[in-house]
C-alpha cells in the first residue's frame, strides 16, 4: 500500500488581518496556564480562513469541549473534566469577543464562559468563592481564590475593556496562586462580566469609586494582611488601577500592564485609520448616534469600524461618537499622585502612544517605579505580553514578592 509519510496536516498559520492574528495569539498564549490546546486553536483558525465566522467557529469548539467535560465528569475523571471545562470557558470567551456587544448571543456566550469556569473549579483544589459587590444599584462580579488557609499576601486584579474575570485567571491568577498568593479578581461598571447581568452598565472615570469598596471587602476577610495587598490592572485595567492608586492609600504595590494615564489619547491612537482625532477630523454635522450607525454605507464605514463605534458609544454611556470622545477627557490620572511602589509593563509592539504613556508613567509616578519593556525577541512584545505569559508573570510576581510578599 503506497503513500507518503507526514508529520501532520496542521499548519501553523495565522491571519492577514492583524486584529484576527492578535486574537488568535491571545488565545494561544493562554495554553501555558490551561486555557487552550494549541492544536485546537490552529484547527479553528483554519476553519475561519476557510470562511467560517470567528464567533461561530469558537462557539462550536466551546460546545464540544463542554460536552466532553461533562462526559469526563460523569465518568469520575476529575482532572480531565477540570481541564476540559477550562478550555470551554476560554473558548466561549473567544467567541464572545467578536459577537456584537449587548446582543443576546453576546450575553449567552459570556454566561456560558462563566458557567464552564465554575464547573472547572469544582474539581480544583484551590478554594474559590463567587463575589458580588453592590455598587450604585448594580452588582459587580468577582472571585476570591486561595491555595492555602495560611496567611498570605493578596493580589487584587482586574482586566480592561474586553477581558473577563475568567481570562484574568489564566493571565495572572494561576501564576499568583502557584506562588502562594491569595487572588481577588474584580470587575467594575462597564466591564464585560458586569454587562452580562447589568445591560445598562458603563465605564466611569473615577475608578476609585468601585475599586476602594472591593479593597474594603478584601481587607474584611479573615487572615488578609492589610500591609500586603497589591493591585494589578490588565489593558484598560491599567487605567482603572492607576486612577484608583492615586486616590487609595491602602495599596502596598501597583502593577499597571500597561499604564494608561490618558485614555482619550490612547483611544485616538486606536482610531488613527479615521485620519486622526475624531473631534478634529469630523465636523459636528458628521457626528452620528447609535441609531445612525446602521444607515451609514459600508463603503464609508467598514462593518468592523461600525461595531467598534457602537461598542464605544454604549460602553461609555454616551449617545454619539463625538460625544464619547469628549467624555473621554475625564479619564485621566496624574502619575505624580501615585505614592506606592509601582511596576509599569509595556511591549515594544504596542505602538507609539502606549509606549509614550508608559514612559511618562515611569518618569512621573510619585513613588518608587520599576519599568519593564518586553521585546519581540522575547516573544512578549504584544499588548499585555499575551504571547509569553510565563515571562510576564515571572517579572510581575517576582517584583511583587520582593516589594510586598516577603513583608510580614
Amino acid at each position: 500500500m503506497g503513500g507518503e509519510t507526514l508529520r501532520s496536516t496542521t499548519r501553523v498559520t495565522g491571519f492577514e488581518d492583524p486584529e484576527l492574528d492578535f486574537q488568535l495569539l491571545r488565545h494561544l498564549g493562554s495554553a501555558v496556564y490551561g486555557g487552550a490546546a494549541v492544536g485546537e486553536c490552529l484547527a479553528v483558525a483554519a476553519q475561519i480562513r476557510d470562511g467560517q465566522g470567528w464567533t461561530d467557529a469558537f462557539a462550536a469548539l466551546a460546545e464540544r469541549q463542554r460536552a466532553e467535560a461533562e462526559q469526563y465528569a460523569a465518568a469520575g475523571h476529575r482532572v480531565s473534566a477540570r481541564e476540559r471545562y477550562l478550555h470551554a470557558a476560554n473558548s466561549f470567551r473567544a467567541a464572545e469577543y467578536f459577537s456584537p456587544f449587548g446582543a443576546q448571543r453576546h450575553v449567552d456566550l459570556g454566561l456560558a464562559s462563566r458557567a464552564a469556569f465554575g464547573s472547572a473549579m469544582e474539581y480544583d483544589p484551590v478554594h474559590i468563592e463567587e463575589l458580588w459587590l453592590p455598587w450604585n444599584g448594580q452588582r459587580l462580579p468577582g472571585y476570591w481564590l486561595s491555595a492555602s488557609p495560611d496567611p498570605a499576601p493578596t493580589l487584587v486584579a482586574t482586566s480592561g475593556f474586553d477581558g473577563t474575570l475568567e481570562e484574568t485567571y489564566f493571565q495572572i491568577g494561576v501564576s499568583a496562586l502557584q506562588r502562594g498568593w491569595n487572588v481577588m479578581m474584580i470587575c467594575g461598571p462597564g466591564q464585560m462580566d458586569t454587562a452580562r447581568t447589568e445591560p445598562d452598565t458603563h465605564f466611569v472615570p473615577d475608578t476609585e469609586s468601585w475599586v476602594s469598596p472591593w479593597i474594603d471587602m478584601a481587607l474584611a476577610r479573615p487572615g488578609v494582611d492589610a500591609g500586603r495587598l497589591a493591585l494589578l490592572g490588565i489593558s484598560f485595567g491599567g487605567y482603572f488601577v492607576s486612577r484608583a492608586a492615586a486616590h487609595e492609600s491602602r495599596i502596598a504595590a501597583l502593577v499597571a500592564n500597561s499604564p494608561v494615564i490618558d485614555l482619550r489619547a490612547y483611544m485616538v491612537s486606536f482610531v488613527a485609520a479615521m485620519g486622526g482625532d475624531p473631534e478634529q477630523v469630523l465636523r459636528p454635522e458628521d457626528d452620528f448616534s447609535l441609531t445612525d450607525i446602521d444607515e451609514i454605507p459600508d463603503e464609508e464605514m467598514p462593518p468592523t469600524i461600525k461595531e467598534m463605534s457602537r461598542s464605544l458609544i454604549r460602553r461609555f454611556g454616551q449617545t454619539t461618537f463625538l460625544g464619547t470622545f469628549a467624555h473621554l477627557r475625564q479619564f485621566s490620572v496624574d502619575p505624580a499622585e501615585i505614592r506606592c511602589p509601582a511596576l509599569g509593563l509595556v511591549g515594544t509592539g504596542e505602538g507609539g502612544e502606549p509606549i509614550r504613556q508608559y514612559e511618562e508613567f515611569c518618569q512621573r509616578a510619585g513613588g518608587r517605579v520599576t519599568g519593564r519593556m518586553f521585546t519581540s525577541a522575547e516573544g512578549a512584545d504584544t499588548h499585555c505580553q499575551l504571547g509569553n505569559l510565563t515571562l510576564s508573570n515571572a517579572v510581575t510576581l517576582d517584583w511583587l514578592d520582593e516589594i510586598v510578599g516577603s513583608r510580614p
